[in-house]
C-alpha cells in the first residue's frame, strides 16, 4: 500500500495501550497496526507550513513558516512558557483562539516518560500530551481556570521537579518506575505559596499508559530527512511521536511537520 501527502504529528487515542494515527496527504493511517512491517519512506523536498500552507525551505518551532512563527497563536512563546501567557489580561496574539485555548482549564501533572518530571496541558488534552511525551503514568496536581495560572505553578514545581523528558532515555526503555505519585504530588503540593495551593486537585487518580514497541533500541539513532532524503526498515515500535525501527534508528515525526512524505508498506 502506499500514501503520500503532508504530514503532522500523530493523532492518539488511550485503548488497551495507546494508539497513533498519522495524517497524512487526505488520509489517517493507524499506526499501531504497521508494527512489524517493512516501512519506505521517502521525502522529496516539498515543505508547506502547517499553518498557511506556504511551501517553504526549512521549518521554525516544528512546523512552521518564518511568519506564521512570529504571529501564530499556536507559536507563541506561552506555548513553551506558559507563565509568559497573557490572555487573561486580554493581550494574546489572537483573543479568539485564545479563548478556545488559553482561558479553558488546565492542569499541572506529574508524569513519568525517561524520569518524574512536571507539566502544564490544557485539562481537555491530558492523555494526548502524557503519550506524546511517553509518559507511562501520571497524576494531576493541580486545576486552574487559565493556563497563566498553570504556568505560575509549574515555575514554583520547577525548582524542585524536572520539566523536560530526556527522549534518548525514554526510547531505550530504561525508565525508573519505582515513584510514589501520590507521595509525589502531596510533596509538591506542599511547596506551593497559600494563593497556589487552592489549586491543589484533590482527586489523586493514577494513569498508566503502555506502549505498542516489540524491542527497544539499545542506543538511539535520529533519522533526519533533510540529511538521508530516503529510509527503509522494519517498525518494532511507537512511543511518544517516534517511529522505533529494528535498526535502533527512529522517526521522529514531530520534527518533521510540514514535509511532504511517500509512505510505502
Amino acid at each position: 500500500m502506499k500514501a503520500e501527502g503532508n504530514i503532522i504529528k500523530m493523532k492518539t487515542k488511550l485503548d488497551d495501550s495507546a494508539h497513533y494515527y498519522l495524517p497524512i496527504g487526505g488520509k489517517t493511517i493507524f499506526v499501531n497496526e504497521l508494527i512489524g512491517t517493512s516501512l519506505k519512506i521517502s521525502f522529496a523536498g516539498q515543505i508547506n507550513c502547517i499553518k498557511c500552507g506556504k511551501r517553504i525551505r526549512k521549518t521554525y518551532n516544528q512546523g512552521f513558516c518564518y511568519n506564521c512563527f512570529l504571529t501564530a497563536p499556536e507559536a507563541d512563546p506561552s506555548i513553551i512558557n506558559p507563565e509568559l501567557d497573557k490572555s487573561h489580561l486580554g493581550i494574546s496574539r489572537d483573543m479568539e483562539w485564545a479563548k478556545q485555548y488559553s482561558l479553558q482549564p488546565h492542569f499541572v501533572y506529574l508524569s513519568v516518560s525517561s524520569h518524574l518530571k512536571v507539566g502544564v496541558t490544557k485539562a481537555t488534552n491530558l492523555i494526548s500530551r502524557w503519550i506524546d511525551q511517553g509518559a507511562v503514568k501520571g497524576i494531576v496536581i493541580a486545576e486552574t481556570p487559565n493556563r497563566h495560572l498553570a504556568g505560575l505553578i509549574e515555575v514554583e514545581l520547577k525548582k524542585h521537579f524536572a520539566d523536560k523528558t530526556n527522549w534518548r532515555k525514554m526510547l531505550t526503555g530504561n525508565i525508573d518506575l519505582g515513584q510514589n505519585l501520590i507521595e509525589e504530588k502531596l510533596n509538591a503540593s506542599e511547596l506551593l505559596s497559600e494563593e497556589l495551593k487552592k489549586y491543589v486537585n484533590e482527586t489523586n487518580k493514577i494513569t498508566e499508559i503502555k506502549y505498542d514497541v516489540i524491542s527497544y533500541p539499545e542506543k538511539v539513532k535520529s533519522i533526519d530527512f533533510l540529511k538521508t532524503p530516503e529510509y527503509t526498515g522494519k517498525l518494532v515500535g511507537i512511543k511518544a511521536q517516534y517511529l522505533i525501527f529494528d535498526d535502533q534508528k527512529v522517526l521522529n515525526i514531530r520534527k518533521h511537520n510540514g514535509f511532504y512524505l511517500k509512505l510505502e508498506f
